[in-house]
């Protein structure tokens, strides 16, 4: 069903909620993953990839060691670190990389959290033409 899945990460322990579907999900399909996380500090936005700074450095350290949880349970993963802003780079590359699937963790927030907190899902899910996954966090 699905080949490739997409997973934004923020880095935070709200990823797990999403990881944990994925990892099912992409062992009952065969399916690849690949792990992004978007750079969205000062540096990121200003430089893009030729930013150096703390943030990038820890933010592709995280994604490494996802990578790795995974890879080490058989799945076939690879990254993705891109910079600005996280809605618009998740929707450029989810067409750039082909893939069949966005699986997202959402943090639950309730109406006025949704609208500024939620952003970036609702724009990703109303700008895409794959289906979107939305996973909320516990």
């Amino acid at each position: 069903m699905y080949k490739m899945i997409l997973v934004p990460l923020d880095a935070s322990d709200v990823d797990r909620a999403v990881l944990a579907h994925v990892k099912i999900l992409a062992t009952l399909c065969g399916a690849r993953v690949v792990l992004m996380h978007v750079v969205d500090g000062w540096a990121g936005r200003q430089f893009g990839d030729e930013a150096v700074s703390p943030e990038v450095t820890d933010d592709q350290r995280y994604l490494d060691r996802v990578k790795t949880e995974l890879a080490s349970e058989g799945l076939q993963v690879t990254t993705h670190l891109a910079y600005g802003d996280p809605a618009k780079e998740i929707i450029k590359y989810s067409s750039e990389c082909c893939c069949d699937l966005i699986a997202m963790s959402t943090h639950g927030h309730k109406w006025l959290g949704d609208l500024v907190l939620g952003a970036t899902a609702t724009a990703v899910q109303h700008r895409v033409s794959v289906p979107v996954l939305l996973v909320r966090a516990k």
